[in-house]
């Protein structure tokens, strides 16, 4: 065999460099960038309710409009229903003040690879001491006073200096790098206490001192240059503003238009302004400033011109663009195409999330996308034109129009404007949509005949995942169903590297991203893919999260595939049940016996057999009896079924552990011999939380037959479990393999249950 020298592996590596390292860079930074775009989400998702309260409080409780609209004596002050609305205008108004430390917590978190809930802790505590380092030095050097007109702030009762969300995306990024790095330190003997998660508060607060020392001297030149940006941004007009629309919307494909516009909304780039007695600062900061404050005639459009461009574009613009691609659809084909874009264009109307209908069109006619991009910026400037006035939370939908607009009066924010221009954009959207797809043939929703347009719908991902497997494995949950094709869309469990997810994208780096299966992750439901580098995003739209912690929960006990094994043949068992254990290289030797050489009614078609001794004392019998559906009509692999009558449970062969479920009521083991097994004791004994279990062993054990595995409180269960019916399951046979049933009735721990029986390949398997 040719073995590569030293002095070749280094020439190569180089002249690999040089052809990419450029490109291995860029997809570095990418990486980088989209973690901390997705790591936004998690205190960006509250802004929206934050904004219902403020929005519903202050509407209601200002007397300008109240009396407009004859509702003094109703809702005006020292009625019951005032005292309601001011609570919820400063229930709203708390977040929107405290959002720099909100900010800290929820990037830490998002940052975070394991132990979230301690990054989160650590994050708040070194939030708090770095400002109050800062504030020390401000102290020490002459206090507020000697500082520049604005330049300080209170920061929780602290004075400090007026960082803004910044302060505490610096707070939650620094922490998130210290917790991945420290997480599971080992320190000396005799500080051991200290070590694992409880170091990365210890130095966090260590550090954020340094850095808020740091901070006194460095952030006010920060400052001074994120006003110039900011001042060259207001200056620029409405070209600036056309721009920054643009913008917005061309970085949807990549995942990172958080990172563009949240500097925007949430920091000095956004401008600032005195609001009710105090310096505010970034866009949206201003606008739900105002909107708590009822001295405000007109809401500063130099603030909403980064927001109000949304509206025309989400509630009227895309929707004329779903109907053009519904009229330009095929006959045959338009009825299907009506339930993928009306549902798709309502969910833009009424909420702003735009995604599920821009990936309709963007990977399959990307001209489209580019003609959107160029109007989403012009809406942003004809909003700036016309002197609009209306805020939102997140998106520009209905429910932010009506809240922030319409309820706010039309004095105050000329959101009839809005109708105006969107009522135009609808016109013009469809009319440009639906000629520039029959001039170009443009292959969008219906207009492709190799392709089946559909929804598709979770019926449809167990179809697809089971296609050609047996039917005793296509009863699952139609969660784990879902997240198994994921997964193996994402190519394998043993590919994934990290999965998280926006306000409507799956993001999961992956550690080869040519194993990445498109069609199959289309065939979840899914509205695009997008591949960078090794970040791969997956386009679901709002139920993300939910998608997201349901395959979370899948991974942590799914089969570690190899990546390029084949889909179909790896089932995957209903959550909350068995799953497959951890895959394991085979032992060198096979637990054998005297029977190893024999063969039943066709001696020279068995050429191996393994035996199976019972793990407890009980009752055996066929595994048909079990009273479980899945396990009875053998879904989960095959074997037998022991009803335990005595306590200890003991390992039914010599075998290596391979997992320990964490609710205690099952164990995973593999077998000298190879035979991957998973002893199940009790019927929906997952319920338990492991109360009736006593593990005696841990993963990565090595057992012999007989040696005790866990003891069951059979008290404890015969109460609260549905049945002790325990299934000893072989989960991975081959096709060449068959189960003889050793063993009915009264079992002793030790006996003969049942048979493993390799037949010549070639010759057909089945229970005997």
């Amino acid at each position: 065999m040719h073995r590569t020298s030293y002095k070749e592996t280094l020439s190569n590596s180089v002249s690999f460099f040089q052809r990419n390292g450029g490109t291995v860079m860029k997809d570095k930074i990418f990486g980088v960038l989209q973690r901390v775009g997705r790591s936004f989400m998690l205190p960006i998702a509250i802004l929206p309710v934050a904004g219902l309260l403020l929005g519903v409080g202050g509407s209601f409780t200002n007397e300008t409009m109240l009396e407009t609209y004859g509702l003094l004596n109703l809702m005006g002050p020292g009625t019951f229903l005032n005292a309601i609305l001011q609570v919820l205008s400063a229930a709203g108004d708390i977040v929107f003040t405290n959002l720099p430390i909100i900010f800290a917590m929820g990037v830490a978190i998002g940052m975070a690879k394991k132990e979230k809930e301690v990054a989160a802790l650590s994050a708040a505590i070194a939030f708090f001491i770095m400002h109050a380092s800062i504030g020390a030095m401000i102290n020490n050097n002459g206090g507020a006073e000697a500082m520049l007109d604005g330049a300080t702030t209170s920061v929780l009762g602290i004075t400090s200096l007026q960082m803004g969300v910044f302060g505490g995306i610096v707070v939650g990024l620094g922490v998130a790098a210290l917790h991945n790095r420290f997480y599971k330190i080992e320190l000396p003997q005799v500080l051991s206490f200290f070590g694992g998660t409880r170091f990365v508060p210890i130095i966090s607060g260590i550090v954020f001192t340094a850095v808020g020392i740091l901070m006194y001297y460095i952030w006010p030149v920060i400052q001074s240059g994120i006003y110039a940006v900011g001042g060259v941004v207001m200056e620029s007009g409405y070209a600036g503003t056309w721009l920054y629309g643009l913008m917005e919307r061309a970085l949807i494909p990549f995942g990172l238009h958080h990172v563009f516009y949240l500097p925007f909304w949430q920091t000095a780039l956004g401008g600032s302004m005195e609001v009710g007695g105090r310096i505010v600062e970034g866009a949206q900061n201003i606008f739900f400033a105002q909107l708590a404050d009822p001295s405000v005639t007109h809401y500063s459009v130099s603030a909403t011109r980064f927001m109000t461009g949304k509206f025309p574009l989400m509630i009227f613009g895309l929707p004329g663009a779903a109907l053009a691609m519904y009229h330009t659809a095929k006959p045959e084909k338009r009825k299907a195409a009506a339930g993928l874009l009306l549902s798709a264009a309502l969910t833009s109307m009424l909420t702003g999330i735009t995604e599920p209908l821009e990936f309709t069109f963007l990977f399959v006619a990307p001209v489209l996308y580019v003609i959107h991009c160029v109007l989403a910026g012009l809406s942003y400037m004809l909003m700036h034109i016309l002197g609009v006035g209306v805020g939102l939370t997140f998106s520009g939908g209905l429910i932010d129009l009506f809240l922030f607009g319409v309820l706010q009066g039309n004095a105050k924010t000329g959101w009839l404007w809005i109708v105006v221009v969107g009522i135009g954009y609808f016109v013009v959207y469809y009319l440009l949509f639906s000629f520039l797809i029959r001039k170009l043939d443009l292959k969008t929703p219906g207009r492709d005949d190799s392709q089946e347009v559909k929804l598709y719908r979770r019926s449809d991902v167990e179809a697809r995942k089971h296609q050609g497997d047996g039917a005793a494995e296509a009863v699952l949950s139609e969660e784990d169903a879902l997240s198994a094709a994921i997964c193996r869309g994402l190519g394998g469990k043993a590919n994934i590297s990290d999965v998280d997810c926006c306000a409507t994208r799956l993001r999961c780096t992956v550690h080869q991203s040519d194993l990445v299966d498109d069609a199959l992750l289309k065939s979840t439901g899914a509205s695009g893919v997008v591949h960078k580098g090794n970040g791969v995003q997956v386009i679901y739209g709002p139920r993300v999260t939910v998608i997201k912690s349901n395959l979370e929960d899948y991974l942590e006990h799914a089969p570690m595939e190899e990546p390029d094994a084949a889909p179909s043949s790896r089932p995957v068992p209903p959550s909350g049940e068995t799953r497959q254990p951890e895959q394991m290289q085979n032992g060198a030797d096979s637990c054998k016996t005297a029977d190893d050489t024999q063969t039943s009614e066709a001696p020279e078609q068995v050429i191996r057999t393994d035996i199976i001794y019972s793990p407890v004392t009980g009752t055996a019998a066929d595994l048909s009896e079990t009273p479980d559906e899945a396990f009875a009509g053998r879904m989960m692999g095959d074997g037998a079924m022991v009803i335990p009558s005595e306590s200890e449970v003991t390992a039914p062969a010599d075998a290596e552990i391979c997992f320990v479920f964490d609710t205690c009521h099952a164990i995973g083991l593999r077998t000298a011999g190879g035979t991957a097994m998973l002893l199940h004791m009790g019927i929906d004994t997952v319920n338990l939380n492991g109360q009736g279990f006593t593990v005696l062993v841990k993963d990565g054990d090595q057992v012999k037959k007989g040696d005790p595995l866990m003891r069951l409180d059979l008290d404890y269960l015969k109460a609260h479990a549905p049945s002790l019916a325990s299934p000893v399951l072989c989960t991975e046979l081959e096709p060449s393999q068959r189960i003889r049933l050793l063993a009915e009735g009264e079992v002793h721990a030790g006996d003969p249950l049942f048979a493993v029986e390799t037949l010549r390949t070639g010759q057909p398997s089945q229970t005997v």
